[in-house]
């Protein structure tokens, strides 16, 4: 499906029929590519290659049982409490088995993970988990740790071409098959559009935190590659299940900072205002508990006027030494966490939802994979256990680099990155009117807590914005919006990251995965308004 725009400036067209096309410069992204090396990459991304990312922000780690007396079968068994019922066995199986691979990948890419005085990985635990097997890098610099070691390894392996500041707008399906993208380039403000084809491509373009007003996800993460799949007919899943982080700091910033949740790990507390610790009563694990729990938690005592606070004062006895980013962050907003709690909020961080994959990050269309937040696999359910999130996008990456290094032709020629290319001098655009009002709607109707009414309103809402759509890019993220909310409305259950309060308990008739596609959704529209 292309764009009216495209038939309107007809793209420069860049053909290489043998290159793998990853649309992404995240952790997803930047992981299949080298690890479809020595064949031929070529890397589009909106900004320098780790920056915008989300994986970048990542503070706690990567979950993987590598530490004394841990297991697989426990990390197993862990996700699938935590995903609520309907979590893919078969899925984390294979992820929980691949870690311990992957954490050595990245120790040969020269990721600094922590070790202990014997020289082994040290771990940490954190809420849901029942074991510590939390890999970090100085407590929380784990994301940002990763993308520097994985971009210094692209900018030097010659089979991977960089072309920085192409903003893709849309893929390219040519008798059922996708065979390549259309990209705009200067930081999508360039006036003209490149028509970039391949052997396959690759969706690595991060989740949806940005359609919501209160988010730790950077401005670029607004569901647009999900948009865009769906617009291919691409078939989704999970789009009802968004997950809030429970301690974004609340200082006012967009994107809000974040706590990490291993602070809770470490022994810190919520308390109210009145200096309730509000958590004791509404779950056995308290502050321990997943993340939807405590984000229910920590909103009612917001919304009631009575604010949540995380107290790390005898916690974490030397902060700044052992989470050095958190503690940054607190020092900008004028917080000593040694002295005073730190105020914090729910906000939107993690998307369970996304494109449809199988096991080795195959979509629906033939020659479209998918891998990271845009995916959803089935190894979150309803959702994520913490620092699933980060070993899911490098075993799934890896999974398609290994399947299609034995399909596609012969290993990039030696002067194939001479072809990177940075046309970044144009700065993202702000918020669009039109994104603004969907922020607002987004986390007004279709965020921690739900109800009929407020998401039909915010459905309508939805539908008039992509009825006066501004842009190609404004309805990929548009798309991403409405089957958040068509998936939500039909779901008449609680579960995991989706709570409604008007079916406040779960339904054994809704304990399966939802799969549609965008066709689908737009022919249940009508029930749903009306009912």
């Amino acid at each position: 499906m292309v764009s009216t725009a495209i038939a309107i400036h007809q793209p420069k067209a860049v053909k290489r029929s043998d290159e793998v096309v990853i649309i992404g410069g995240g952790l997803a992204g930047l992981f299949c590519a080298l690890k479809l090396a020595p064949k031929a990459v070529t890397v589009l991304a909106a900004a320098p290659i780790g920056r915008g990312a989300s994986s970048a922000w990542a503070q706690a780690g990567i979950a993987a049982a590598v530490g004394e007396g841990d297991t697989i079968e426990s990390h197993v068994q862990d996700t699938i409490i935590a995903g609520d019922g309907i979590v893919d066995e078969e899925i984390i199986r294979t992820m929980a088995t691949e870690a311990s691979a992957r954490i050595f990948d990245l120790l040969g890419y020269g990721v600094p993970f922590d070790r202990d005085l014997e020289g082994h990985l040290a771990v940490s635990r954190e809420a849901a988990h029942s074991q510590s097997r939390i890999v970090r890098v100085r407590g929380d610099m784990a994301g940002r740790a990763i993308m520097e070691a994985l971009v210094a390894s692209v900018r030097r392996t010659p089979s991977i071409r960089v072309l920085e500041g192409y903003v893709v707008e849309d893929l390219i399906v040519e008798d059922g098959r996708v065979t390549g993208v259309i990209a705009r380039d200067k930081a999508g403000a360039g006036e003209e559009l490149h028509r970039i084809t391949g052997s396959n491509v690759v969706m690595a373009t991060g989740g949806v935190g940005h359609l919501y007003e209160v988010t730790t996800n950077p401005t670029e993460a607004r569901g647009g590659g999900i948009g865009m799949a769906a617009r291919a007919g691409a078939r989704m899943a999970d789009m009802e299940f968004v997950q809030f982080h429970p301690t974004a700091i609340n200082v006012g910033k967009d994107p809000a900072p974040l706590a990490t949740e291993a602070l809770r790990g470490h022994g810190a507390t919520l308390h109210n205002r009145d200096g309730v610790r509000f958590m004791l009563p509404l779950h056995k694990d308290a502050e321990l508990a997943p993340r939807d729990v405590v984000a229910r938690g920590i909103f009612a005592e917001v919304k009631a006027g009575r604010g949540a606070f995380l107290d790390c004062r005898t916690a974490v006895p030397d902060f700044a030494a052992e989470f050095p980013t958190v503690f940054g962050y607190c020092q900008e907003a004028g917080i000593d966490p040694a002295r005073e709690m730190i105020p914090v909020v729910p906000a939107a961080h993690y998307f369970m939802g996304g494109i449809w994959t199988d096991i080795d990050g195959r979509s629906s269309l033939p020659g479209f994979w998918a891998c990271g937040e845009c995916t959803s696999t089935g190894a979150h359910g309803a959702n994520r256990l913490a620092s699933n999130s980060l070993l899911e996008a490098v075993v799934f990456s890896a999974r398609i680099a290994e399947t299609l290094k034995a399909e596609i032709g012969p290993d990039a020629p030696a002067d194939w990155q001479d072809g990177s290319i940075t046309s970044t001098e144009h700065l993202m655009e702000k918020d669009h009117p039109n994104m603004a009002l969907l922020r607002q709607t987004m986390s007004a109707n279709l965020g921690v807590l739900r109800d009929g009414e407020g998401m039909r309103s915010a459905l309508r809402t939805i539908l008039r914005l992509a009825r006066d759509s501004h842009s190609v890019r404004f309805d990929n993220v548009i798309t991403t919006a409405k089957l958040i909310a068509v998936c939500a409305l039909n779901r008449t259950e609680s579960r995991g990251g989706h709570f409604r309060t008007d079916f406040p308990a779960e339904d054994a008739a809704w304990k399966r995965r939802t799969l549609l596609t965008l066709g689908q959704a737009h022919g249940i529209i009508p029930d749903l308004l009306e009912s």
